[in-house]
């Protein structure tokens, strides 16, 4: 009956017959679709079926699935009527909690980008249609419109028609962020019907929804290779359509320092790769509000005491900068660390935390703590001379308290800059979180611990046992650049191979963490840019960014196979706003559904060595079968 339904959807939701003579030109579609046995199956067009007829987007909204192309897949109750509605957009409404301020504003202008971009040629578009009102109800006006880790990012979205010709969203949220979730679902209810040339959006639907996970997000590196704004926006475009909700901007490293620093401009000056690759004030605050508008945290990192160079380099506050050989200092050049026993060091960290704060207005702060050498200080005869000065020794534990008193000197200058609000700090997994260590020197009530190596490390488990939330990014699922050449080395950098986007999707936290996931605050997925500059950014991160974002919202027990159909559709979204997502398959898959899935090479050729292995038995049986046990 659902099938039989679907394929009266444009009769039933327009009241008319067209014919195949309706056609505009020459170039006109040959072919359209129809719904059979749960699959849209492609047919050509003919004056007989083109009434009957639907386009690839509508019959994907319905045929076989309760959830249509949503994606993220809601957690709720998810009901849509198979019946179409033609907008007229020309004619759509908004209300607005309250009055409409600069957020709701550029809220509704961002909602009317993503229905222009569905439509290839506004000359062709048919005119006419129902009018949308679109209805957004929040039930805290005065809700912080800054996210933070207890914002409730939940909505419930309800469509219905009517016979005056008017269509209705309800959106009813507790924020604007959820609110804003369910502005981007009703998107995704709306298509262009390219048979039709009409812009149609589903005429009844109900959906509740809410995120699994409360952190879902995505690192960029902009230190080792830049990237422009406009590059950056385009990525906080892709999250917002899948509903991530933080960008975790690596923006500093030892290869270059990007950020203007007000008080310490030289930092910049003489770290940025040039004058024009230099973020500004006005940058930073453009990109935040660009994600604010989007449902997105920028988190700033900066990371240290190590991670150290570009910028400080005539302060005489580092060590082993730039040091040769450098894999004995560092895992890659430039090396460089703080200096954590020169004072002076801790006000100028004041100065770059101080900047961070006003510019970013930090619910979370990321102070790095990866890849610490105790080689690095020790090859600095004034840092060891200090150490000897207090009494200390110079192997890994007094190197680890020298590590400690750096990192309770610098959260003494964020909590000085954050005005005493105890900001949560996250932290990399290192030596510092080895369960030797971290007691004594990490705090589980104000560190958030993220964890970047592999999904089975034990230390995982014993972190989250000591009562530390934790952020996953294990490098062997979440490490976007993974899988191209060596840079430092022959061969393939060093966590190799590819990760593929299934892998990506089967990432369960709840795995990773075992009996203590209620501690997973979610999981980032990382661009690294030693090879990755903003030319190849978007196929680096999408689609696959897409599987991490259905994982953590929606926390699927169904495996990959179940997302592989909509997530073909979901990439030409993607395409469809300007980002640049790999392709998955030839487009002919998506044509034809279920035609390739990506596990049918592996079925063919588990077949074909399962019949090698016979005709080898059978062979061997026959030369020497009084032998063989198998034979008999």
């Amino acid at each position: 009956m659902r099938c039989a339904a679907l394929a009266m959807v444009a009769l039933l939701a327009f009241g008319w017959t067209p014919g195949l003579g309706d056609a505009l030109g020459a170039d006109d579609l040959i072919y359209g679709y129809e719904c059979s046995k749960g699959l849209c199956r492609k047919v050509e067009l003919s004056e007989e079926n083109f009434a009957s007829a639907i386009s690839l987007p509508v019959c994907r909204l319905f045929c076989g699935s309760d959830i249509g192309t949503l994606w993220p897949k809601p957690t709720g109750v998810v009901q849509l009527e198979p019946l179409m509605r033609q907008v007229d957009v020309a004619n759509i409404e908004f209300q607005m909690p309250g009055t409409k301020d600069k957020l709701w504003k550029s809220t509704e202008q961002r909602w009317l980008d993503l229905l222009e971009a569905k439509v290839p040629n506004r000359k062709i578009l048919k005119k006419g249609g129902y009018q949308l009102n679109i209805i957004v109800n929040t039930a805290d006006a005065g809700a912080p419109m800054r996210l933070q880790l207890n914002t409730d990012e939940s909505y419930a979205l309800s469509i219905g028609s009517n016979s005056a010709g008017q269509v209705t969203a309800n959106i009813t949220a507790n924020s604007f962020f959820g609110a804003r979730h369910g502005l981007e679902t009703l998107s995704q209810l709306i298509v262009y019907d390219d048979i039709r040339r009409e812009v149609q959006v589903v005429a009844n639907a109900s959906i509740a929804d809410a995120p699994f996970y409360k952190w879902r997000g995505l690192l960029l590196d902009t230190s080792r290779n830049y990237y422009s704004v406009k590059a950056i926006k385009r990525t906080l475009d892709g999250m917002a359509m899948v509903k991530l909700n933080t960008f975790h901007w690596h923006i500093t490293d030892s290869h270059s320092f990007p950020l203007e620093i007000s008080k310490r401009p030289e930092l910049s000056k003489l770290g940025a790769y040039s004058p024009s690759k230099v973020y500004t004030h006005s940058d930073v605050e453009d990109i935040v509000e660009y994600g604010r508008v989007r449902g997105i945290r920028v988190m700033p990192e900066y990371d240290s005491p190590a991670h150290v160079g570009e910028g400080w380099q005539h302060k005489n506050m580092t060590a082993c900068f730039n040091a040769k050989p450098w894999n004995d200092y560092c895992v890659e050049p430039p090396c460089g660390q703080l200096d954590p026993t020169v004072d002076d060091m801790y006000n100028v960290l004041e100065d770059i935390f101080s900047d961070m704060f006003k510019l970013y207005n930090p619910d979370v702060f990321h102070m790095g703590g990866d890849e610490v050498s105790v080689a690095c200080w020790n090859s600095s005869a004034s840092i060891r001379n200090w150490m000897l000065e207090r009494g200390w020794n110079l192997k890994e534990e007094d190197f680890m308290r020298l590590w400690g008193h750096y990192q309770m000197e610098a959260l003494s200058r964020v909590d000085r800059v954050a005005n005493g609000s105890h900001t949560p700090i996250i932290l990399w997994t290192s030596t510092l979180t080895d369960e030797r260590y971290i007691d004594q020197y990490l705090d589980p009530a104000r560190y958030i611990i993220q964890i970047w190596t592999k999904g089975n490390d034990r230390v995982i488990k014993k972190i989250l046992k000591r009562g530390y939330r934790i952020i996953a990014s294990n490098y062997d699922a979440l490490y976007f650049d993974c899988g191209g050449g060596g840079w430092v080395n022959d061969g393939n950098n060093w966590c190799s191979p590819y990760i593929g986007w299934q892998k990506v999707y089967q990432n369960d936290l709840a795995q990773i963490a075992g009996d203590y996931k209620h501690h997973v605050l979610g999981a980032e997925a990382a661009v690294w840019s030693e090879q990755i500059d903003e030319y190849t950014l978007d196929n680096r991160f999408w689609p696959r960014a897409s599987a991490l974002a259905e994982r953590l919202w929606s926390n699927p027990t169904e495996g990959w196979r179940q997302a592989e159909s909509r997530l073909l559709l979901h990439r030409e979204r993607l395409v469809e706003n300007g980002i640049g997502a790999e392709a998955l398959q030839p487009q002919w898959c998506l044509q034809n559904e279920n035609e390739c899935p990506v596990d049918a090479y592996a079925q063919c050729s588990e077949r074909l060595w399962l019949s090698l292995s016979l005709v080898a038995i059978v062979l061997l049986c026959a030369c020497n079968k009084q032998h063989l046990k198998v034979c008999e």
